[in-house]
């Protein structure tokens, strides 16, 4: 069906002629041609909601840097909004909600979502499926409960999200109550993005690690383990929890197939305490990407050799960084390539 399936094969434990490679953020500034496009919509919201220009920027990795995915172009914080709670992107300061959660009231007037209230995310997901014209699989994704919730409760981004811990500690019923929303949102959302054409799905958990071991399986875990035993039959679903290192022995129990891993942790004691079972993928530090190609061709061996070639996908611990050279961004995917 594909003319390269090495990353869903890689994904369900198939043995693979090599290892596969995507990057998160792969889509973005480091790319003049997203810069060309991105300036064709008056802002950043704008952008993420007009299907033609996502599903451009979506394809636009694949055709520059060769890499073995395509990732939907959109944001994590597109499921608050359609639940009822409208957020800006602030040029250089990131996300902002005017309106926060603070009470059962706001949580009652939230409604759960369905796929037909992020239509556009749909529309993009088709066309870029119809543009890729099954040269390489399509990754669909949403963000894992916990981090909306706190970005819902906290209003922006922050180093302690305080004020969402806050609300953990002194309202514990209500955060379920919101998560479990959440939740139901995102189940709706990534069966539609699957009935769109997504051939993946990845959960991002970016903000797992400002929570302790109990906390993070009471209010994330618990809720991102309802979403794959939802999705996972339809197709594979990755999980990627920003530092919770803490939580791999509890990840590994999650059914799901791929398991996500920053730059913290080492590869061998993530497969010894995750197991064979799973796909671990990652986790170059994105900063490597500053030094010069022998450093970056030593990172991607030291890195490949590491992991294993089977049950393995390449990829950073965390996006790339818009200052990157894509020139080097390049020569890093084909480094893993050609081992």
């Amino acid at each position: 069906m594909y003319q390269n399936d090495i990353i869903l094969r890689a994904a369900k434990g198939e043995k693979v002629e090599r290892v596969p490679i995507w990057l998160m953020r792969q889509a973005g500034r480091i790319l003049p041609e997203y810069k060309a496009t991105r300036a064709r919509a008056k802002n950043f919201i704008e952008f993420v909601k007009n299907p033609e220009l996502a599903a451009e920027v979506t394809i636009q990795p694949v055709d520059i840097l060769g890499v073995d995915a395509a990732i939907i172009f959109s944001d994590i914080l597109v499921i608050p909004e359609a639940m009822g709670l409208p957020y800006q992107m602030i040029e250089a300061k990131g996300p902002n909600f005017e309106k926060t959660i603070k009470s059962q009231k706001d949580i009652d007037d939230l409604h759960i979502a369905d796929a037909g209230d992020l239509d556009y995310v749909i529309q993009a997901i088709k066309l870029a499926k119809k543009d890729l014209n099954n040269r390489v699989p399509l990754i669909g994704f949403g963000g894992a409960p916990w981090t909306l919730m706190a970005y819902m409760v906290e209003g922006s981004g922050s180093k302690t999200f305080s004020q969402a811990k806050k609300f953990l500690y002194q309202q514990p019923e209500l955060a379920h109550q919101l998560l479990e929303k959440i939740t139901q949102s995102t189940i709706n959302y990534l069966k539609g993005q699957i009935a769109a054409g997504a051939d993946m799905i990845q959960l991002f958990d970016s903000w797992a690690g400002v929570l302790g071991h109990e906390q993070y399986l009471e209010f994330s875990l618990k809720y991102i383990s309802k979403i794959c035993d939802a999705i996972e039959p339809l197709v594979p679903v990755t999980v990627f929890a920003k530092d919770a290192h803490f939580a791999l022995a509890d990840m590994a129990k999650l059914n799901c197939n791929t398991i996500g891993l920053d730059w913290t942790i080492n590869p061998q004691d993530a497969r010894i305490i995750i197991g064979h079972e799973k796909t671990l993928q990652g986790n170059a530090d994105p900063c490597m990407l500053y030094a010069d190609e022998k450093a970056i061709e030593a990172t991607a061996r030291k890195m490949v050799n590491a992991f294993g070639k089977q049950r393995y996908i390449a990829n950073l611990g965390h996006g790339l960084y818009p200052d990157l050279d894509k020139n080097k961004v390049k020569f890093f995917i084909d480094c893993v390539k050609g081992l």
